[in-house]
């Protein structure tokens, strides 16, 4: 029974530990961490998309976070190394705080849960699911699911290739539970066969010592931090339809 106990015991320390790094660290787009104890202490790796702002500078932020873990999660010896995730979009758990703050900011929900959507298939996902529930719309709760491509929702494929995320966000309506599942395209197999997919546009910007236009370049459209990757998304967000205004209008 004690054993049991143990368990139950390290995945809750384990879940509050989660909790803790998603808001600690959510402007380095925070994923998940893999936690593996050894002989001299407990090796713990970071999965970010921004490693340098959990590293800080000359390495403040691991040594804040290093102690922060010791004394308040109980961790021997922490050793902490970061990961940098090369698609954010195809993580399940970055892509439920992007869009967790997006709702934050006052964004409509469809809204937010379409840009989503066409984030992750763009990004080369083979298939995704989005479940979004709370008081949507009113005081009753409601909820909402839109799918994408091709995903596994049983059996030995769904386990191999579907990862999946939730979160939580307070709202002036009240509570909203955001559900994430991504297909990943590099875990296919080979019985799955997907159609090719179409070049992206490249978007035109003024240039502002000749005036005149050219192609961004990519720096240009990366962001430094996940607050300003949400506030990039959130103007490109406008200009996606929705047919929000036109189901408000028909009301």
């Amino acid at each position: 029974m004690s054993a049991v106990k143990n368990v139950i015991k390290d995945n809750y320390n384990m879940m509050l530990l989660k909790d803790y790094l998603r808001e600690a660290i959510k402007d380095a787009g925070f994923s998940h961490a893999e936690i593996s104890k050894t002989p001299v202490g407990t090796r713990v790796a970071l999965h970010v998309t921004r490693p340098g702002i959990v590293i800080g500078r000359k390495g403040s932020g691991i040594r804040t976070l290093t102690d922060k873990l010791a004394s308040d999660f109980g961790l021997k010896n922490p050793q902490i190394s970061v990961v940098e995730i090369e698609k954010p979009e195809l993580s399940p758990s970055v892509m439920c705080n992007r869009m967790a703050a997006h709702l934050e900011r006052g964004t409509a929900f469809r809204r937010a849960t379409m840009w989503t959507l066409k984030q992750i298939m763009e990004n080369g996902a083979m298939g995704v699911q989005i479940t979004i529930s709370g008081k949507l719309r009113g005081d009753r709760s409601a909820f909402e699911k839109h799918t994408a491509g091709i995903l596994p929702r049983a059996g030995h494929h769904a386990e191999v290739i579907v990862a999946e995320d939730i979160a939580h966000v307070k709202t002036a309506m009240g509570l909203i539970g955001i559900r994430i599942r991504i297909a990943r395209k590099d875990k296919l197999i080979p019985e799955f066969e997907m159609k090719t997919q179409k070049a992206m546009k490249i978007k035109q910007v003024k240039d502002e010592d000749t005036g005149k236009m050219r192609d961004e370049t990519i720096a240009e459209t990366k962001a430094r931090t996940e607050s300003e990757q949400i506030a990039l998304e959130e103007e490109r967000m406008k200009e996606l339809e929705t047919l929000e205004e036109e189901e408000a209008r028909f009301k």
